[in-house]
């Protein structure tokens, strides 16, 4: 019986712990938010509704010198994203990248536009549900002397009374269990991932 006890008390303890690290997960989750700062590029994660929207808005309100839309479908152009205007800022600071398939590849991929314009600080964009996970992932990924400004957006299928909303229980969840998989994740990684010298 002791011993059935132990395991019981240990299921219920990690319940808890998990329990607790998921609340402090969706409590900064919410409590991020938009800083109006200037930075060297907007890096938008495309997907998500009204990221790429936010980019561009900022992008033509001069916040960066660059814009790089992250993770486009092949079959989008630049034309479909950004729309010329007269009088306003052209979009020869627009970049597209349409390889990557998931956060760890746009990070990965963004990497090597950052780094080939020499870019010292980022507004990252994002939707407000994934900011968590896409922060730490691109922190691991970039060169540590490279500011990060996470920009969420905030969508329709995320509310802030999550608990008496299963969609957005259920989507603040998963998110927290990919997020605790990247920490383990990057414990073990290849220091491939990680930026070598020479920047």
């Amino acid at each position: 019986m002791a011993f059935f006890r132990g395991i019981f008390s240990l299921l219920v303890i990690s319940l808890v712990v998990i329990a607790v690290l998921f609340v402090d997960f969706t409590y900064k989750t919410f409590s991020l938010r938009q800083r109006d700062v200037k930075s060297d590029a907007i890096v938008v994660l495309a997907g998500g509704r009204g990221r790429i929207e936010e980019g561009v808005r900022l992008y033509r309100e001069n916040r960066a010198r660059w814009l790089f839309l992250i993770g486009v479908d092949p079959a989008v152009r630049k034309g479909e994203l950004f729309t010329e205007r007269r009088g306003e800022r052209s979009g020869e600071g627009v970049f597209l990248e349409n390889v990557s398939r998931n956060t760890l590849e746009n990070a990965l991929y963004a990497r090597e536009m950052i780094v080939r314009h020499n870019v010292s600080s980022i507004k990252l964009i994002t939707s407000r549900y994934h900011m968590k996970r896409a922060t730490l992932i691109f922190r691991q990924v970039l060169p540590k002397d490279i500011a990060i400004y996470p920009h969420p957006v905030d969508s329709k299928n995320l509310k802030e009374e999550w608990w008496s909303h299963g969609g957005s229980f259920r989507l603040l969840f998963s998110e927290f269990y990919k997020y605790c998989l990247f920490r383990l994740f990057f414990l073990f990684a290849s220091s491939e991932l990680r930026f070598s010298a020479g920047r």
